[in-house]
């Protein structure tokens, strides 16, 4: 479904990916996991095209997404929820959701994507009403994976969902992205806390300054101690 080889980025003069290799499946959980500055949200603006990439591959179901514009990436089936969550405040809850059926018209029908939005995080049917400006942290991270997910992709990028959530509210994203999973689709999740990593992720990607240290299951990166120093944010990072 989705693969990149050897993609490297560089932003104003300074190495930022360096030969970033990674695959996701179809029905797949992967994670690409790293602290703070690693690499992972430059890795999901290269795929969607907000960054173009100095070298490398990027392939979708066969296209080739290096040249796409961003648009036309989410109309081949990716769907997007970055970490700042991006709801718009002038828009309701449920018009929020309704947005990408617009944007990307397929052939479902669109309130089926609309149901199938709810009942992966049925706490959001309680705030239908209610404009984005009011939401809390946790409930803008719903909407923004139901809007993502009301349009139809096949893959869905989650950047760090459970960053900055309470923890009453992390159990319910996480069943939510196992919900998804379960409807076939792909799923990319950038996440820097490891013990925010589901037990049922396929394959985790160890990013560390730009580059991969580490691809495994989440039992081998338990077992492999420099893995687990640097994703626990016990090696400093060079100055």
């Amino acid at each position: 479904m989705l693969g990149l080889s050897n993609v490297k980025v560089d932003i104003q003069g300074s190495c930022i990916l360096n030969g970033v290799t990674l695959n996701v499946g179809a029905g797949e959980l992967v994670c690409l996991v790293g602290r703070n500055g690693a690499g992972k949200t430059t890795t999901f603006r290269s795929i969607m095209g907000y960054r173009r990439i100095r070298s490398g591959e990027i392939n979708f179901d066969s296209l080739d997404l290096t040249a796409m514009p961003t648009w036309k990436i989410a109309q081949s089936g990716i769907g997007f929820s970055p970490e700042e969550s991006e709801v718009y405040a002038g828009l309701t809850v449920a018009e929020n959701i309704e947005l990408s059926t617009w944007t990307r018209p397929t052939g479902r029908d669109s309130g089926i994507r609309i149901e199938e939005a709810y009942n992966v995080f049925p706490k959001l049917r309680q705030y239908l009403a209610r404009g984005g400006a009011e939401l809390s942290g946790g409930e803008r991270k719903m909407v923004s994976i139901a809007r993502a997910l009301t349009l139809d992709p096949k893959l869905l990028l989650l950047d760090e969902p459970f960053e900055g959530l309470s923890p009453a509210i992390i159990p319910l994203i996480a069943e939510g992205v196992a919900s998804i999973r379960a409807m076939g689709k792909g799923v990319l999740m950038a996440e820097s806390n490891v013990h925010h990593i589901p037990d049922y992720v396929d394959r985790l990607y160890v990013l560390e300054r730009g580059e991969l240290m580490f691809t495994g299951t989440l039992a081998d990166a338990h077992r492999d101690r420099d893995v687990m120093r640097v994703i626990a944010g016990e090696v400093e990072m060079a100055s």
